[in-house]
């Protein structure tokens, strides 16, 4: 008999809440047809990191119910592994979303997670993911900010992650519908000890510096000088910055006609994660994060239009170019 071969350890380890999304084309308070998919920024960039060829694992939790199932099946779909999932068994349901378009590229989202089963991770749901091997824990701020077990989830899992030398990347991703700035303050803070690569839009970068009224600059290096390897500053349709100790290194965003803003940041993230496996310069990270946050841009949905990493070379293709 032949003893199965080892399943080789994740490189990117995420987890927190992935609700069902239904998605309107129009307001929905005029009915008509919904789309139903699933979204959740940490699976956000978990699928777009598998699509770019790495291994990764979803570690989050979700209710013994269909949603549920659509949302590990659609993640297993996409190559991301499930493995650690935990359904929950306390009558918890799966989160839900609806999103609906207003006005040209401004959509907006209403959220059904009070109670949900992915607010109720916890330190072990999380431990348990994290093998040996495991190169980069990634957290967002939307997760802590779903009550006490899941902040403090995301805290034991960072302290964890970061002593044993897995690089660990924050996505500060504020909802200002789940908690106030001062609360998130609070709670992130503490994380900074143990985050290497923290990631925000500049509206978010006030919410983890010590003095939240700080020029952009001297609070990155502030935020470095306090342990933190690289500080990535997002900027939408303007590019994005990423301050080290030794260099600060700015990228222009690509230029795509948008068609829906929601999921960007996920994709920026993944790409940016994707060139630091791959062990690229700060530059070739930047490129690739803007790279995958333009096909996201350039297509509906959170994650349905991320690249794989052969098409990434796709928005250098001249406008009309056929693939054959």
């Amino acid at each position: 008999m032949t003893t199965p071969a080892r399943q080789a350890a994740p490189e990117v380890v995420t987890f927190g809440e992935t609700m069902a999304a239904l998605r309107a084309r129009g307001p929905l308070k005029l009915g008509g047809d919904l789309g139903l998919s699933v979204a959740g920024a940490e699976s956000n960039v978990a699928i777009g990191l598998a699509r770019l060829g790495h291994r990764v694992r979803w570690a989050g939790r979700v209710g013994a119910d269909e949603l549920g199932e659509l949302v590990l099946r659609t993640l297993r779909a996409e190559g991301v592994d499930t493995g650690h999932a935990v359904t929950d068994d306390a009558g918890r349901p799966t989160g839900l979303l609806l999103t609906e378009p207003r006005l040209g590229t401004l959509t907006r989202v209403s959220y059904y997670r009070s109670g949900s089963a992915g607010s109720a991770v916890t330190p072990d749901d999380v431990l348990r993911a994290l093998d040996p091997g495991t190169r980069v824990l990634h957290l967002t701020g939307i997760t802590p900010a779903l009550g006490a077990t899941a902040a403090e989830a995301v805290l034991t899992a960072a302290r964890t992650a970061h002593a044993t030398g897995v690089t660990v990347c924050l996505d500060v991703n504020h909802r200002s519908r789940l908690w106030s700035t001062d609360r998130a303050r609070t709670v992130l803070r503490p994380i900074l000890a143990h985050t290497d690569v923290l990631i925000a839009s500049e509206d978010e970068l006030p919410l983890v510096q010590e003095h939240p009224d700080a020029p952009e600059q001297e609070a990155a290096h502030g935020l470095l000088a306090a342990g933190v390897r690289e500080v990535v500053v997002k900027r939408g349709a303007r590019g994005a910055t990423a301050f080290t100790a030794d260099a600060t290194t700015d990228r222009a965003a690509r230029q795509v006609e948008a068609v829906d803003l929601v999921g960007a940041g996920d994709a920026f993230v993944a790409g940016y994660l994707s060139g630091l496996l791959q062990d690229a310069d700060i530059p070739a990270r930047l490129h690739r994060a803007v790279t995958t946050a333009a096909f996201a841009v350039a297509t509906r949905g959170d994650w349905e239009g991320l690249p794989t990493r052969d098409e990434l070379a796709l928005l250098d293709a001249p406008d009309g170019t056929t693939v054959r």
